[in-house]
């Protein structure tokens, strides 16, 4: 019990590390081109939730180590602040173009390093998994909105569309079977970063950027219906070998395992 004790308040101070160096961000930012309120106050609010919700899923996750993957997750969980941070000053007057796409950039380039550092030392989760997910799609979500204000309102439709489908699941649980892995699906997941942010830094002309972002939501609409469908025959497979008397869960481990 003791044991378990001192490995808790070890993760839970990483957490605080991380909430302190998000801070750390805040003020540089805040030094260098004068973060108003509306940027402190969404920075500030960021730092906090995602120290809360961290440190009740690390209590929970009954982990003996953060690890090194889960570092890397934080340190690009700080940049995501950051840039939340800059977004929500942009409410407030023209914002600093240049930053917020460095910001994004890093943080979108180290998306594959956290899963290779798991993979490398042994230390993959599923925390870290889940850790690293919500950290992309926040992401997309405050870029969407960035770009939101360019081009309009349905642009919203990247960054809400994960939290869409996490919300229709809680009606339909069939929504809720896993996936089998995809490789289109992680080159789509990929592309909304990418779009969005050569969209938000606004090198192209409005018409290219708008191209941009009309096939990044192509792309999304695709591979969501596309999982969507698979999802829903798997299901109405699964119902109909519980009516025949048929076994359900050794074929669909198989079926996930082999599509």
């Amino acid at each position: 019990m003791a044991l378990n004790n001192t490995y808790d308040a070890r993760l839970q101070q990483e957490t605080a590390v991380g909430a302190g160096v998000q801070i750390l961000l805040l003020a540089l930012l805040g030094s260098a081109i004068g973060l108003g309120p509306a940027g402190w106050l969404t920075g500030l609010a960021f730092v906090f939730a995602t120290w809360a919700v961290l440190s009740r899923a690390l209590h929970r996750s009954r982990l003996s180590s953060f690890g090194p993957a889960n570092r890397v997750t934080l340190g690009r969980t700080t940049l995501v602040g950051g840039v939340t941070a800059l977004v929500a000053d942009s409410f407030e007057g023209a914002p600093p173009v240049t930053l917020l796409a460095a910001l994004t950039a890093v943080a979108l380039l180290l998306d594959g390093v956290d899963g290779k550092v798991a993979r490398r030392t042994g230390t993959s989760s599923a925390l870290g998994a889940r850790f690293d997910m919500e950290v992309d799609a926040f992401l997309i979500l405050v870029l969407s909105v960035y770009v939101s204000t360019q081009l309009g309102a349905w642009v919203l439709l990247i960054g809400g569309m994960r939290y869409a489908f996490v919300a229709a699941a809680r009606v339909a649980p069939w929504l809720n079977a896993p996936l089998p892995p995809s490789f289109a699906r992680k080159t789509v997941a990929a592309i909304q970063g990418v779009c969005l942010l050569v969209a938000g830094a606004r090198l192209l002309p409005s018409p290219m950027n708008l191209a941009i972002v009309l096939l990044a939501v192509g792309s999304l609409v695709w591979s969501f219906g596309r999982d969507v469908l698979w999802l829903w025959r798997s299901s109405r497979t699964v119902a109909g070998r519980a009516v025949t008397g048929q076994a359900v869960a050794e074929p669909m481990v198989l079926e996930l395992a082999t599509r």
